[in-house]
């Protein structure tokens, strides 16, 4: 376990327009003010396509990381997140997690990863930047090279 005291600085709310992709209005709001990390406590969100981490295959190690995903249309969304920076590309490093209803199926659920999505009417979200410490990514070659959240002042 790893814990660290953060310094927040500003609380950003952000709706994002029907028909954006997901990640890159994510990006564009944290372009436009600034953000560089923080965290996301909760979204709302209307999602016309989603992809997550899933599969319908039997796991040969159900102990790795599943890579593959599973493609969802139709959904109503709640979900929350870390915004790291990466210094090599210069970009946030989102992680959003979601727990998905699908519409059309008595809004059967589905909770994972969010690799991409496309926002249906709305989605509305608040992010609180982190000023202090550093927050940054690194993949652990311990566990299958899943990046790991790290705090750091540099």
């Amino acid at each position: 376990m790893h814990s660290h005291d953060l310094t927040p600085g500003r609380m950003i709310g952000v709706v994002f327009d029907h028909g954006d992709d997901f990640f890159t209005a994510l990006t564009d709001a944290c372009h436009t003010h600034g953000i560089r990390q923080g965290y996301i406590p909760m979204f709302i969100a209307g999602l016309s396509t989603a992809k997550i981490v899933g599969t319908c295959q039997r796991l040969d190690n159900p102990n790795a990381p599943v890579w593959s995903h599973v493609d969802l249309t139709n959904i109503e969304a709640l979900g929350g997140g870390t915004i790291a920076w990466d210094d090599t590309t210069q970009t946030i490093t989102p992680h959003i997690h979601i727990t998905v209803g699908l519409k059309e199926h008595s809004a059967t659920a589905h909770t994972s990863h969010l690799l991409d999505a496309t926002v249906q009417f709305l989605t509305e979200m608040l992010i609180i930047e982190i000023t202090s410490p550093t927050m940054y990514r690194v993949p652990n070659p311990h566990l299958h090279g899943v990046p790991q959240l790290k705090f750091a002042y540099r």
